[in-house]
């Protein structure tokens, strides 16, 4: 069983820059494939970016490819979304995702746990 919490939401500016923490508590993490989602409101959850279990391969959603960072390390139990040059319709609560298979994809039901989210925000 493998719990997340979310953190490092906030408000910033266009242009701006955040990272987003997700933090994991249970045996499988190391184990686990990783990924972020946003969820908009009126709109349906969007994947962000996924991690394999090892760190050495990531995928992206093509709306942020070359501006966020996904990361990992399995020694803290966490997963990062570095967020750079942020523009307002990254404004979003972002969700952290664990498959306990080790094997990332794009649709969310492909994830067994979720976090609870953070607010992110991105004012024009």
């Amino acid at each position: 069983q493998v719990q997340l919490v979310e953190s490092g939401g906030g408000l910033v500016q266009a242009g701006g820059s955040l990272r987003l923490s997700c933090a994991a508590s249970g045996r499988t993490f190391n184990n686990s494939a990783m990924a972020w989602f946003r969820q908009a409101p009126g709109k349906e959850r969007e994947f962000v970016a996924a991690i394999n279990w090892s760190g050495d391969s990531t995928y992206y959603a093509d709306s942020v490819k070359g501006r966020f960072t996904i990361s990992r390390d399995n020694a803290k139990s966490t997963v990062y979304l570095q967020m750079n040059s942020l523009k307002p319709e990254d404004t979003a609560v972002y969700y952290c995702a664990a498959d306990e298979d080790g094997v990332y994809g794009s649709s969310p039901y492909h994830y067994d746990h979720w976090g609870q989210g953070t607010q992110v925000t991105v004012s024009s």
